[in-house]
């Protein structure tokens, strides 16, 4: 008969188990041109985190209750709906958090912090059941320490590790490769229409810093804006949902969704390719284009060029950095934070090429879009693959 495995308290194979905290929002110096990255629970998408969308002052670290946290630490959200409370992160380098993040710094003597990462994503479902229901859903730190996750020793976490890193690394690889042709993308757009050396540029008079033959447009003009409400009841709960926290922070790729039956407000449709726009405090720079349909935050501004040839010229215009500063520059204050304004973004002249330059610009685009497309899925197929097997290794029902 198979033995049952030990199983430990989290307490027990930590050095440290602390939450974060926040600054007083209201005194500025505590985040105006802040270096030190801080992380929330929407933040944490299960793997590891490197770019915190804010970033707090030495001045406003002093005055709160914000830790330092060292590279490797395993964070977990202990407040928020189904969807965020459980969800994990793992810091690539030296940040702080909010107080709604446990922080767990795995003892090595003990535990591998990867191994500690992975069974509390095993066990997730056991923890969702201990979760305290009231104004706002949470774990305390205490139901954390106490508790108890599956133990091997530390050469079979090992080997464990050696197993699941297979396919994490495919998966490492690939996000590599999705920020190399977004940055490609980026720097030709860059070269084209910023600094204007488009193909043919040596025979193109330019006066007033237009060159012959391109116009100065609306934004409207050639990307207006959807709005075609869906209401959440006469979706399919499958229906994928986009909403802030699945876009990315400065990638044209939204290859993160969750599904329709976890949001209960009216949403916007969006089909695969259209560009959408995150509003609320647009200097976080989320805009990308979907890779299925589906439905999307109100938060979010949903954009489909009037023709295919001008879609990848319409989604390196808006999620360029310029194009994001002159929104960011716009917004409107709303009672907590800066919102995206359509009524001025519509109307920004943007400078259009003739028909022959956005043809070429598709011809070169289109392809990395495609990649961009190809690999986001494929991402997704090796971490349903890598999360059918945690719990084989993890239960022991696979020997290593």
């Amino acid at each position: 008969m198979k033995m049952a495995l030990k199983r430990v308290p989290i307490d027990s194979v930590c050095t440290r188990i602390s939450t974060g905290g926040t600054p007083l929002r209201a005194n500025s110096r505590f985040w105006e041109d802040g270096i030190i990255p801080w992380f929330k629970t929407g933040e944490l998408k299960d793997w590891y985190l490197e770019n915190a969308e804010e970033r707090i002052t030495e001045e406003g670290f002093t005055n709160s209750a914000a830790k330092y946290f060292p590279p490797n630490t395993v964070l977990m959200a202990m407040y928020g709906d189904g969807r965020t409370i459980t969800s994990l992160g793992i810091l690539r380098n030296e940040a702080t958090t909010n107080q709604a993040c446990c922080a767990m710094v795995a003892d090595p003597q003990k535990c591998h912090f990867l191994y500690l990462f992975y069974a509390l994503k095993y066990h997730r479902h056991e923890l969702l059941q201990l979760v305290v229901a009231g104004a706002q859903r949470n774990l305390s730190t205490g139901i954390i320490r106490n508790f108890r996750i599956t133990s091997h020793p530390l050469p079979v976490q090992q080997r464990i590790l050696e197993t699941l890193s297979a396919y994490d690394d495919l998966i490492e690889n690939n996000r590599r490769r999705i920020a190399l042709l977004e940055k490609a993308a980026r720097l030709l757009y860059e070269e084209w229409f910023v600094r204007l050396r488009f193909p043919g540029h040596e025979h193109t008079r330019i006066a007033n810093g237009t060159p012959h033959g391109w116009e100065r447009k609306p934004l409207n003009a050639i990307c207006p804006d959807l709005r075609e409400a869906a209401n959440p009841a006469d979706l399919d709960a499958s229906t994928p949902y986009i909403g802030l926290e699945h876009m990315p922070r400065r990638s044209i790729t939204l290859n993160e969704w969750g599904r329709a039956d976890e949001v209960t407000s009216t949403k916007l449709r969006f089909k695969s390719g259209d560009i959408l726009f995150g509003k609320i405090r647009p200097y976080f720079h989320k805009v990308g284009f979907a890779l299925t349909d589906g439905v999307a935050s109100s938060d979010a501004i949903v954009l489909r060029p009037v023709a295919e040839c001008f879609h990848g010229f319409a989604l390196l215009t808006v999620s360029s950095d310029w194009f994001v500063t002159v929104v960011s520059k716009t917004a409107k204050e709303g009672s907590k934070m800066p919102r995206a304004d359509w009524n001025l973004m519509e109307q920004h002249q943007i400078l259009v090429p003739p028909h022959s330059i956005l043809l070429a610009l598709q011809e070169t685009v289109v392809p990395i879009l495609e990649q961009l497309r190809t690999l986001s899925f494929t991402n997704q197929k090796l971490r349903a693959a890598r999360d059918l097997l945690l719990p084989r290794l993890m239960s022991g029902a696979i020997a290593v």
